[in-house]
């Protein structure tokens, strides 16, 4: 069933988190326990894609049953076509395809539609078909690769608005999905306001090691820090 849910995440959080990188992200929430945030085969479907923010909208695919996979059931009340237009502006499309890679979940005519809709992006632990209209048609999308075949050839499309399982990590719906070069994150609700508290610091503190390496600096004692670099780091932001 489609979400009612209505999403917390602010134009202000979106445009932060745009400024703290997926790494950054899950070095972050592991020290608060979180380990398994990022979703596994999420790899942007063309290089130079820019960050990208929004709450998660989830679509969920089972195995292919034959009875119930064909090309009949895109025109059933539960299916892709029906999701879309449940997708609110602004949401990152996250779909559950349980790492099948050789039928594609999505192709150019539904990403097109996707764009009409202003949904920010598709994420799939997944594949997508009919790559170069896709490409076309702008949505960014995060995916592990290409396949020629429907979706029906190897899966069957269950639902949307519920918690799924993407790339080995539950995503529940208005999670909030981060996604860049390295793949796309998971920030939970409750956890949102540690990641943007925590992350910046994280981000400055690590330029600053680098632009240190940069110099010649050796990594023991630098990276993670002694007291002595703490020390020499506390009082670069003093200046």
């Amino acid at each position: 069933m489609p979400m009612t849910k209505e999403a917390t995440l602010t134009k202000e959080a979106t445009e932060a988190l745009k400024h703290i990188s997926t790494g950054t992200i899950t070095t972050v929430l592991l020290k608060k326990g979180l380990r398994n945030i990022w979703m596994r085969g999420t790899r942007p479907l063309r290089p130079g894609l820019p960050r990208l923010v929004g709450p998660a909208f989830t679509l969920r695919f089972v195995p292919a049953r034959e009875d119930l996979a064909t090309p009949e059931s895109w025109s059933s009340p539960i299916s892709t076509r029906t999701a879309i237009e449940a997708m609110p502006e602004g949401c990152i499309a996250v779909i559950d395809a349980m790492g099948v890679k050789d039928a594609g979940v999505f192709g150019d005519i539904l990403c097109a539609r996707m764009v009409q809709r202003k949904v920010t992006a598709l994420v799939t632990d997944g594949v997508v078909r009919d790559v170069e209209g896709v490409l076309a048609t702008g949505l960014p999308v995060w995916c592990d690769g290409a396949a020629a075949p429907p979706s029906v050839a190897g899966l069957t499309f269950v639902g949307w608005g519920e918690p799924i399982g993407c790339g080995g990590v539950a995503i529940f719906p208005n999670d909030i999905i981060v996604a860049d070069q390295d793949g796309a994150v998971v920030v939970p609700q409750a956890l949102l306001d540690h990641v943007l508290t925590e992350g910046p610091g994280q981000e400055k503190m690590e330029a600053w090691i680098v632009n240190e390496v940069n110099n010649g600096a050796v990594l023991p004692g630098l990276y993670p820090m002694n007291a002595e670099t703490k020390a020499r780091y506390a009082a670069s932001n003093k200046k």
